[in-house]
């Protein structure tokens, strides 16, 4: 007896669509399930035994044999013990192998028969949408994230017996509503709500308006942390793709609780102690790391010099490429890890270099041995470095409100519909993404300007890259400023916002 259902599993942040060979024979009772399972798939043999028999159906003797197609990906999770279930019955007689055609079924199965839900729901339905399918069977907690997906039927059984009553049409099974989806963003923090800090506001809003790596420089207690969680209140909302991209990456991480998408850029902020793994992605089969969960928003690394030095080499070429790879002996895999940097650190272990009221209890060897716990091509993919002093008194008092986060918003995204008009033609949508051909193409320099660079270039034996960056920035200022051409005004600002951290 021999039976066929269609489930699904992931594989890195994408979905696979899984056929499920049930076939039942004559011999010595058992039950094995190949097809390159992993150890989480093949304990399903236990679960999907005592969840047919604890619903009141009974489990196929014989020789049982369960294929997992293709039998070359690798198999993870637990949403295969649904399909699996529903194949035994199938294949036993207990249910018509009609009613499995054109469906996929995910969860897994509790002893007593209740199903569960399974992270990556959504890229599964994704992958199952593309491949054909519209009709799914899920876990009740699950279908709201399903029906993000559009033009599909999404059934929630909370049993296998109600599930399998309703195949025997003993029952009826409504398909799940999909509920108004949210698209406001309300943020609990704002701009307005810090003190003085002008230069430090400046330089995220052109952090902001580009996309640019930043890094805040300061003495403890100067607002930098204070700074760097109301960053994503001035970054433009993501558009649908964007966030259901993002979406989907927090499903497959097991993250993702809410019933609507996501459209809150993310805000990443690791402990100094992150391992490399836990930054770039890891494990046997790997999962996303934060660079990925921090994917179209931003990661906030605080006390950068106390992360280790061989985690943050990791960052390099993640910043450049906007994305990650990884090989492991199963596959290799490509995470995308599009992000803003945003970095902040003390001048000096003591936290006082160059304060004018507290005095620097650090020695030269102190400082230097800090400063060089970041390495130079990692600052030179930074492009903004900006000092955060510690605000006065009067600062701190004022009852002058500051701008708030929508004011700058909208300069901010202003400045990015005049980016993504200008790199249409190479579908960019910031100047960040640009590389020296784009910039040739469109940051035409003045005479002045050119002669400004050349002076800036010798002077600070600058690297390409940071020839590169500079420019960026200044096309980016120029931009938040209406103008067509970059002016020596917005160089000189620029080259301002270049390397600060002491190297004695």
């Amino acid at each position: 007896m021999f039976s066929q259902v269609s489930g699904a599993t992931t594989l890195g942040i994408n979905g696979h669509v899984i056929t499920v060979e049930v076939d039942i024979s004559r011999g010595v009772t058992g039950f094995n399930i190949v097809g390159l399972a992993a150890a989480s798939v093949r304990e399903a043999k236990e679960r999907v035994r005592a969840a047919i028999q604890n619903s009141g159906y009974q489990f196929p003797l014989g020789k049982v044999t369960v294929n997992l197609a293709p039998a070359d990906l690798k198999k993870d999770g637990s949403g295969l013990d649904l399909p699996i279930a529903i194949g035994l019955l199938a294949a036993s007689g207990q249910i018509s192998g009609q009613c499995l055609q054109g469906r996929i079924f995910i969860g897994e199965l509790s002893l007593q028969g209740r199903i569960r839900p399974v992270p990556g729901v959504l890229s599964m339905v994704l992958a199952a949408r593309q491949a054909g399918f519209s009709i799914f069977i899920m876990a009740p907690s699950s279908a709201p994230e399903a029906l993000l997906c559009e033009q599909i039927q999404v059934f929630a059984p909370q049993t296998l017996r109600e599930l399998v009553e309703a195949m025997l049409e003993h029952a009826a099974l409504h398909p799940e509503i999909r509920r108004e989806e949210k698209k406001s963003v309300t943020y609990a923090v704002d701009f307005s709500e810090v003190q003085g800090q002008q230069l430090a506001k400046r330089a995220m809003e052109i952090a902001a308006a580009g996309a640019h790596n930043l890094l805040m420089i300061g003495p403890p207690g100067s607002g930098k942390t204070m700074l760097a969680r109301r960053i994503t209140t001035i970054l433009p909302p993501m558009n649908r793709e964007e966030a259901l991209e993002v979406t989907k990456i927090y499903s497959v991480a097991g993250l993702f609780k809410a019933e609507h998408i996501i459209r809150e850029r993310p805000f990443r902020s690791p402990h100094h102690t992150i391992s490399m793994a836990g930054l770039t992605g890891g494990g046997s089969i790997p999962r996303p790391g934060e660079v990925t969960l921090a994917h179209y928003g931003v990661l906030f690394l605080d006390e950068l010099p106390e992360f280790p030095r061989s985690v943050l080499e990791g960052l390099r070429q993640p910043m450049e490429d906007g994305e990650v790879h990884i090989a492991r002996v199963n596959a290799a895999f490509t995470y995308p890890a599009d992000f803003m940097l945003v970095a902040a650190m003390n001048p000096c272990p003591c936290g006082y270099l160059g304060d004018p009221d507290h005095a620097c209890s650090c020695t030269d060897g102190e400082i230097r041995r800090y400063a060089r716990k970041i390495s130079g091509p990692l600052l030179d993919r930074i492009d903004l470095h900006v000092s955060v002093a510690r605000p006065r008194y009067q600062e701190l008092t004022s009852q002058k409100k500051g701008e708030t986060s929508r004011e700058i918003a909208a300069r901010v995204a202003a400045a990015r519909k005049i980016q993504r008009e200008r790199l249409r033609k190479w579908h960019m949508q910031n100047n960040a993404q640009m590389g020296h051909r784009q910039i040739k193409e469109t940051c035409i320099l003045q005479e002045k300007g050119k002669k400004i660079l050349k002076d800036i270039f010798d002077k600070l034996h600058l690297s390409a890259r940071s020839y590169d960056r500079i420019i960026k920035v200044s096309r980016t200022i120029a931009d938040l400023e209406g103008a067509e051409q970059i002016e020596p005004e917005h160089i000189i600002e620029a080259i301002s916002y270049r390397s600060r951290v002491t190297r004695r």
